[in-house]
C-alpha cells in the first residue's frame, strides 16, 4: 500500500499547479485571408488583432493575383478554441475580405518560414558554425573573414533549433519572414 494517500474528494493536482482546471487551453492555428489588394486593408485586419487583444505570433503578406488585385495575409495566432472563432467571424465580416480559412482545422497544410542569420566568429567556432549549417542545409549567402549570413527555409521550429545552436557560435542577428502557408491537396 501508498505511504501517500489522497483523500476522497480532494485533487490529485499538485499544490503548485496555479492553472485553472476549468479553463480553456490555448492554441495556435494558422489563418488565411484573402483581401482586396488596396491601402489601409492590412491596417484594420491587424486592427482588428490589437483592438481586441489578440495575439499575432507571425503574419505575412503578399499580392497573389496582379490581374484581381488579391493580397493574401497569413497570420498565425494563439488563442482558445472559441477565441479563434471569434477572430474567424469577426475578419468574415472586413468588407475587403474576400475569403478566411483556418488551415489548422480544414486539413493538413504546408508551412515554411524564411529566416536569415548573421554569424560572427573564428577558428573552431567559424567551422562548427558552417557543419551545423550543412547539416540543417542552411546556404551561405555572404561571406566575409569575420562572419557568415546563412539562408534557412523550414519550419518555424527549425528554424528556432537552428539559432539556438548557432547562438554560442556568434549569432548576432536574426532577420524572419514570418510563416507563408498552403493548404495540401487539390483544395
Amino acid at each position: 500500500m501508498s505511504a501517500l494517500r489522497i483523500k476522497k474528494g480532494t485533487s490529485k493536482h499538485s499544490a503548485y499547479d496555479l492553472r485553472d482546471p476549468n479553463a480553456e487551453v490555448m492554441e495556435s492555428h494558422t489563418l488565411t485571408v484573402l483581401v482586396d489588394n488596396e491601402a489601409g486593408v492590412l491596417a484594420r485586419v491587424i486592427g482588428l488583432f490589437s483592438g481586441r487583444g489578440y495575439n499575432i505570433e507571425s503574419l505575412t503578406v503578399a499580392e497573389v493575383d496582379h490581374l484581381g488585385h488579391l493580397s493574401r495575409i497569413t497570420v498565425v495566432t494563439t488563442g482558445t478554441p472559441a477565441v479563434i472563432e471569434q477572430i474567424k467571424a469577426q475578419l468574415g465580416r472586413i468588407v475587403p475580405v474576400h475569403e478566411v480559412h483556418d488551415l489548422t482545422v480544414e486539413g493538413s497544410s504546408v508551412e515554411r518560414e524564411l529566416a536569415l542569420f548573421k554569424v560572427t566568429g573564428s577558428g573552431d567556432k567559424r567551422i562548427e558554425a558552417l557543419r551545423l549549417a550543412e547539416i540543417f542545409r542552411a546556404n551561405v549567402v555572404d561571406s566575409t573573414l569575420e562572419s557568415f549570413v546563412f539562408e534557412m527555409t523550414g519550419t518555424s521550429e527549425k528554424i528556432d533549433a537552428f539559432a539556438e545552436l548557432m547562438r554560442p557560435l556568434g549569432l548576432v542577428e536574426t532577420a524572419r519572414t514570418g510563416v507563408a502557408a498552403v493548404a495540401r491537396g487539390a483544395s
